[in-house]
């Protein structure tokens, strides 16, 4: 790795654990504000009908699919979030390093709920309390994960910087420095 790689690694690391960290404080502090505020109260309208305050312990994945099968979500989080940690760190763009710690925070704050909420370690239910129009019902994690997701998106679509239009990843991609398709040029 040479020093300018190993600089861009050493400065993203930090930023990598911040944003992880937030979206676990943000996650984890408003699912105890939620039930806390929500047990055992009606939905809470907040625009009406389309965005609701409303109480569930989510024992599946989304949409509560697989609700039986808590301890097989419990180990795929715990894998995704190992490689999660494992691409955050590579060298890539701070559009990507932000989307891969939005996409950790998320998977890190839901293995918390499996593995330490009722019903029982590996079997813990997830905390969903925003509630879209009746569609589904989620939590701040949710949004994390949505929002990296997109950002991830956009990198693979545009580039590494949408601001600069990925340029430097061109270069990589037709066989520059790098060769074609490396990690670097990722």
């Amino acid at each position: 790795m040479d020093t300018s790689a190993s600089r861009s690694f050493a400065a993203r690391v930090p930023v990598v654990f911040a944003v992880a960290v937030l979206v676990v404080a943000l996650d984890q502090g408003s699912k105890f504000w939620a039930e806390s505020a929500l047990a055992g109260r009606a939905p809470v309208p907040v625009l009406g009908e389309f965005l609701r305050l409303r109480l569930l312990y989510n024992s599946g994945a989304a949409f509560s699919i697989g609700a039986g099968s808590t301890w097989v979500f419990t180990i795929i989080t715990a894998v995704a979030v190992v490689v999660l940690v494992r691409f955050a760190l590579k060298p890539a763009s701070v559009v990507q390093a932000v989307a891969l710690s939005l996409l950790l925070g998320g998977a890190v704050t839901h293995l918390l709920d499996r593995l330490f909420r009722a019903p029982g370690f590996a079997r813990g239910h997830v905390v969903d309390f925003i509630d879209y129009n009746g569609w589904f019902v989620g939590n701040v994690a949710d949004i994390a994960l949505f929002c990296g997701a997109v950002l991830l998106l956009i990198t693979a679509l545009f580039g590494s910087d949408p601001a600069r239009g990925g340029a430097e990843d061109r270069g990589a991609e037709d066989g520059g420095a790098d060769g074609p398709g490396t990690a670097a040029g990722r």
